[in-house]
């Protein structure tokens, strides 16, 4: 066989497509099997590849197993995620891009549910790939192909690929009897196939690295520091051009000329809480609303908001499509609030109602449909205007006039180019997939309804419109970002018409979890992890103790890393006459701390600084649904960094830099709560804390004016704080 066959071909078929590998890739791949052969991978220290959600990791192992195969593997097990859609996704995978392989006889790809009851020596001659869900009956028949059915198998070098590895793969117990730390199950069924081999490696794709903190070794109960296990080596999958993920949802929509600043559209609670239908006398009860209301029901004004706007945004993009002469894309929505399936039934009655109703509005009332339409054109047209002018290859992009958007979305109704499809069990998603193993979109505007199935690992192509309201009482890191399914490959001109649906409270939790992903893959690209990551809380006595990282939720955490602001947002002051005598007072004693005008910061005491946030707490009032201040948690954070500085000196002290005659409005122009205290030109209060922060905490207190008129406030002068991280701080993750 000629040399690096099965990457060459590979590589040239992927040279045929849209997307081909790119030069950051093809070397990626290179240096993971380059250090699979040179180092000694197993499940307890396995080689990591380590990308983002949605960021082309089965590409990736795709091409490391045609490379692996090149340089002496004889076959692969892929482990996947534990549903069987996901298997089922990765076999039509890895026969689409290796089809060439399969049918010249080189290659087989065999689901283990599937595999044959024998192999003959002609067969075992060829590259062998089989596909297993990551659970223990099928862990169990893998050993048993080995043992039994193939046993010639034993003798060949395998390669063991654990797709979308997290807790499953990485699951460590405390034996209650013993009290001995124990390996989980699926952990160790892994290791058993390892054993009946005479060599094998171990490559585990993850995009959540927090899942690596999670293990018992190095860490003694005492310390606050957790050190991560150690891999036998990492390798960063690189980031493809056009990839979207949370930056881009939750960092740069903080940027008001960016066109990702009109991505998030706030749901309301008692929408989301309206779609759930609840069991009862073995039927839902849909009493609070009636089907024939979803069109003209108030409680559901945002529902038919989002299906609009898909609607209308994959439209104009089909039109834009056609304008340049390029292939006219189909576009999907999902809708993903509840895993229970009567919940889905309910929904896909209202979507179809709903879908229903604008086209029997386009047949009989013309002037209903432009007036929505016209809704949705505004909202999208923001966003356009923004993407030609914030993206330099997109200055040309068309936009096309409300008369023009109208008659060809009244085009699409008429022609019943919306499709609702509900996907709530294994049956259903396979009956979807293409030959890609991507949920087939039959008709050119495509919603899909799904609750856990759509959960990890099913892509969903041209999605631009994503309807979320998951809120589980326990948010965990992998779960949440494994839900993103907006993130992905996407082009500028798609991301100008998405809209994210969601709460704001879901919102807020999901961007903390987007900032502790970012900090850990952080602490990984700079090597920083060898030195580890603490995690803390506080006990019932007050005091700071270390947190066993499997033990936070997620929906409670607060990252501290360097120059990270901590502030409260979203929050209205109290009626002037309530507050005056605690602003007098906070303005007196804000006055005492800093006695000169020269001095642009004041150190003082950490009790100082906590009294002071108390006090500036009393004159808040929160009245907007999922907005709030951790008080707690700012100033356990706060406490943490002074105590705990590297400089004896400081221990206990805080920076306070003082600033008066603040304007700054309640909200942004674009209806968003205001957050950016401290800046503006010249020495500002930021500027200052990130020249004194460098061992402990900087504390700006920044007196507002207050005003009614113009800035939203309510006619009373109040401090506004913003804790300042230092410099020299490690990646610490505080658990309330």
């Amino acid at each position: 066989m000629a040399e690096n066959i099965f990457l060459k071909k590979l590589l040239e078929k992927r040279e045929g497509q849209s997307d081909p590998d790119s030069e950051e890739l093809r070397n990626c791949v290179k240096s993971v099997v380059v250090k699979l052969k040179t180092s000694e991978t197993s499940e307890k220290k396995p080689g990591i590849l380590l990308g983002k959600i949605q960021s082309g990791k089965t590409r990736a192992f795709i091409g490391i197993i045609a490379l692996a195969f090149d340089e002496g593997f004889d076959f692969a097990v892929v482990l996947t995620k534990g549903t069987r859609p996901l298997s089922e996704q990765t076999v039509r995978r890895l026969n689409n891009d290796f089809s060439e392989f399969v049918s010249n006889k080189l290659m087989q790809i065999h689901d283990i549910m599937t595999f044959p009851k024998h192999l003959t020596k002609y067969e075992l001659n060829q590259k062998l790939i089989i596909v297993a869900k990551k659970e223990i009956n099928n862990l169990k028949r893998i050993i048993a192909v080995l043992v039994e059915t193939c046993p010639d198998l034993k003798n060949k070098k395998l390669l063991i690929i654990d797709d979308e590895a997290d807790f499953a793969s990485l699951s460590f117990y405390k034996n209650k009897e013993s009290g001995e730390v124990e390996q989980g199950v699926i952990a160790s069924k892994i290791d058993e196939l390892r054993t009946k081999v005479a060599q094998s490696d171990f490559l585990q794709v993850t995009a959540t690295p927090y899942s690596l903190y999670l293990q018992p070794n190095n860490y003694d109960g005492d310390s606050m520091l957790y050190l991560p296990k150690r891999p036998a080596f990492t390798e960063i999958l690189p980031e493809y051009e056009n990839y979207v993920g949370g930056d881009y949802y939750f960092l740069e929509s903080e940027e008001e000329n960016s066109p990702a600043s009109c991505l998030h559209e706030k749901l309301p609670d008692e929408e989301v809480e309206l779609l759930k239908a609840k069991k009862k006398l073995g039927r839902a009860d849909r009493r609070s609303i009636r089907i024939e209301e979803v069109f003209t029901s108030p409680s559901l004004a945002m529902l038919r908001k989002a299906i609009m706007n898909f609607v209308v945004g994959g439209c104009i993009r089909r039109f834009q499509q056609e304008k340049m002469g390029q292939k006219k894309e189909d576009y999907a929505f999902l809708l993903h609030t509840e895993i229970a399936r009567v919940s889905h039934t309910w929904q896909e009655e209202i979507i179809n109602q709903l879908g229903q109703a604008f086209i029997k509005i386009s047949q009989n009332n013309q002037d209903l449909l432009n007036k929505l339409i016209s809704e949705s054109y505004e909202d999208l047209k923001k966003s356009l205007e923004l993407t030609k002018s914030f993206y330099v290859k997109c200055s040309d992009l068309i936009v096309p006039t409300l008369e023009q958007t109208q008659d060809i979305v009244k085009a699409a109704l008429d022609q019943e180019m919306l499709l609702v499809q509900k996907v709530n069990s294994d049956e259903d998603v396979r009956a979807l997939l293409d030959e890609s193993g991507q949920l087939r979109l039959r008709t050119p505007l495509n919603i899909f309804i799904g609750g856990q199935i759509l959960d990890r690992g099913i892509t969903i192509k041209n999605l631009i419109g994503f309807y979320y309201g998951r809120n589980p009482k326990r948010f965990q890191q992998d779960t949440v970002l494994q839900h993103s399914r907006m993130y992905g490959a996407r082009p500028k001109e798609d991301l100008a018409v998405t809209r994210f649906y969601t709460t704001a409270g879901i919102y807020e939790i999901m961007k903390r979890i987007n900032e502790f992903d970012n900090a850990l893959r952080e602490a990984f690209l700079k090597g920083t992890h060898d030195k580890g990551v603490y995690f803390i809380r506080k006990d019932e006595r007050d005091r700071i103790i270390p947190c066993s990282p499997n033990k936070i939720m997620l929906s409670n955490i607060t990252t501290l890393k360097p120059f990270k602001r901590l502030l409260p947002v979203g929050f209205q002051t109290d009626y002037k006459t309530k507050i005056k005598k605690t602003i007098e007072e906070l303005d007196t004693r804000i006055q005492n701390l800093d006695p000169s005008s020269e001095k642009e910061a004041v150190r003082i005491t950490i009790e100082d600084a906590l009294d002071i946030l108390d006090k500036i707490s009393t004159t808040f009032i929160w009245n907007e649904k999922g907005y709030s201040w951790d008080l707690k948690s700012h100033k356990a954070c706060l406490e943490y960094i002074s105590r705990n500085s590297q400089n004896e000196s400081e221990k206990g002290y805080v920076w306070a830099i003082v600033r008066r005659g603040s304007n700054i409005t309640r909200k942004k122009a674009d209806g968003r709560f205001s957050d950016d205290l401290g800046g503006g030109t010249g020495r500002t209060a930021r500027v200052v804390a990130r020249e004194v922060a460098q061992d402990i905490p900087a504390l700006m207190l920044i007196r507002q004016n207050g005003l009614k008129e113009r800035q939203g406030w309510m006619d009373s002068p109040f401090w506004w704080p913003v804790i300042y991280v230092p410099k020299n701080t490690r990646i610490t993750i505080y658990s309330s």
